[in-house]
């Protein structure tokens, strides 16, 4: 069993974040194709990262939200909604807030996620598709939230518009 799967706690989370929210941590990427499990214990804002205990940073496929401040990065979709409503929406799929990080990041606890990479999500977060413990897509549930936009270059298959969703 790893120290992280030991962890159990607010402590233990504060710890895992002290070390892994700061520039200098690398975060592993999961090759394309393979699936993974991501229990997550912290979010940025709507469209990740989501910081996992397992040591990854998920970037939800598909999907684009405001940045925390309200800005669009350019040729990037811009929804109508606020960052930080994109971000709310995202931690209350996790179960809801459970404190916050001195560098911004909402704490959060909730059942791992089943994911399945599509690669780099630029940086060192992992792109993925990703489903709650009870099978709902979290971006396809951000999406129907309105709170972030499908983006179409990441999404050619539209996952969330088909009846069978990964």
């Amino acid at each position: 069993m790893t120290v992280f799967k030991r962890m159990i706690g607010p402590i233990a989370v504060a710890a895992f974040l002290l070390n892994s929210c700061s520039a200098e941590a690398e975060a592993p990427i999961v090759a394309a194709g393979e699936q993974f499990q991501c229990t997550p214990i912290a979010v940025w804002d709507g469209d990740g990262p989501v910081w996992c205990r397992e040591g990854m940073k998920i970037r939800l496929a598909g999907i684009a939200a405001r940045e925390i401040d309200g800005s669009c990065r350019p040729d990037h979709p811009c929804p109508v909604a606020s960052g930080i409503k994109a971000r709310d929406r995202l931690v209350s799929l996790f179960g809801g807030a459970k404190g916050s990080h001195k560098q911004g990041h909402v704490i959060v606890s909730a059942p791992a996620m089943q994911c399945l990479s599509v690669g780099s999500g630029k940086g060192d977060r992992t792109a993925a598709w990703c489903l709650l413990a009870d099978g709902r897509n979290v971006s396809c549930e951000m999406i129907t939230s309105g709170t972030v936009l499908r983006w179409k270059t990441y999404d050619l298959e539209n996952v969330c518009g088909r009846k069978k969703r990964p």
